[in-house]
């Protein structure tokens, strides 16, 4: 026999059991095996598998004062976190620090909502960006997943959002002793505007490490006679070289081969240099070293003054930033 119908609306989206029953649905309907059970108390007729989908399940069980905070919040703003940080499978929630924290098997409760800028998203209440990058140090550390430069990658999603490196500042320096502080300090004046993916962000660390200028993000390629070339990752304007990253996500497919083959003709034909960057280039030392003497070579830097080893990867802060340790008595 078929299950009984449930109100129209409580088919499109999660319910908590006691709105059910009290609008007339028996508590064994609510038993029955095509509904799916998000969190304790909580039906929905389709299994949540987006992060949104999962955030609203947990929104119709979450306390009239929440919001959505750390991991969860950076997934909901599109901000970019290692994959070990991303594949843990709780559910953040923030709620003010006179409330009791959320305790349920699927959630981690946080307290301090009111020392936290709230927006909206989805029509969730999530902490704003800013505040949410500030969270994010408490994931740094020896043994934890976060590490210097994937606080840069985020910073970098983050002040794309927010316009600037200054809301930033503003939230660190509204906590109150914040776990990871340092490594949050360090990484604010490292983070720029203009980065449009995290291996952008990696590669040109690696070029400021090494001791080159610092190039433009994202920025036009002109002809020197005013023509417009195209969109470079990295430019500077003055040698007149490009670089590319060559990621799997954009750059694999014979559409975006052709594409990227054509802007690259089209450069070149202008009398500028295009200098490709692959994951290895940044991540392995010997492709490191080859694609750094590459370009200090069209950019006028000698080779040999490069710093190839300290242009690698960064986990932690340099030990001169480090908080010193109090003396043992």
């Amino acid at each position: 026999m078929d299950a009984a119908p449930l109100p129209l609306d409580l088919t499109r989206r999660p319910f908590r059991t006691s709105e059910a029953v009290a609008r007339g649905v028996p508590l064994k309907r609510l038993r029955a095996q095509d509904l799916w059970t998000p969190t304790r108390g909580v039906r929905a007729v389709d299994l949540p598998t987006t992060i949104v989908e999962q955030a609203r399940a947990f929104a119709a069980a979450a306390p009239t004062e929440f919001a959505f905070s750390h991991v969860t919040a950076a997934q909901l703003l599109g901000i970019p976190l290692p994959y070990a940080v991303e594949a843990e499978c709780l559910v953040h929630i923030v709620t003010p620090t006179s409330a009791n924290r959320i305790r349920r098997a699927e959630v981690q409760g946080h307290r301090g909502l009111e020392s936290r800028e709230v927006v909206e998203v989805h029509g969730l209440p999530v902490v704003a960006p800013a505040d949410t990058w500030a969270d994010l140090g408490e994931y740094v550390g020896p043994g934890k997943p976060v590490g210097l430069d994937d606080l840069i990658v985020a910073g970098d999603a983050v002040v794309n959002i927010v316009g600037g490196a200054e809301p930033l500042r503003r939230a660190v320096e509204r906590r109150v002793r914040p776990r990871g502080k340092v490594t949050l300090t360090y990484a604010i004046p490292r983070i720029r505007v203009g980065s449009w993916s995290p291996m952008e962000t990696r590669a040109r660390l690696m070029v400021v490490r090494a001791g080159l200028p610092e190039p433009l993000l994202n920025d036009d390629v002109v002809s020197r006679s005013g023509e417009w070339l195209g969109c470079g990752d990295l430019v500077w304007r003055e040698q007149r070289v490009v670089t590319e990253f060559q990621g799997v996500e954009f750059h694999t497919r014979s559409l975006d081969r052709r594409h990227d083959g054509v802007r690259r003709e089209r450069i070149e034909h202008g009398d500028g240099i295009v200098v490709e960057i692959a994951a290895e280039d940044v991540f392995e030392t010997h492709c490191r070293a080859l694609k750094l003497r590459e370009l200090g070579g069209h950019l006028g830097v000698n080779p040999h003054v490069l710093d190839v080893m300290g242009s690698g990867p960064q986990f932690l802060v340099p030990a001169q930033f480090a908080r010193p340790r109090r003396p043992r008595r």
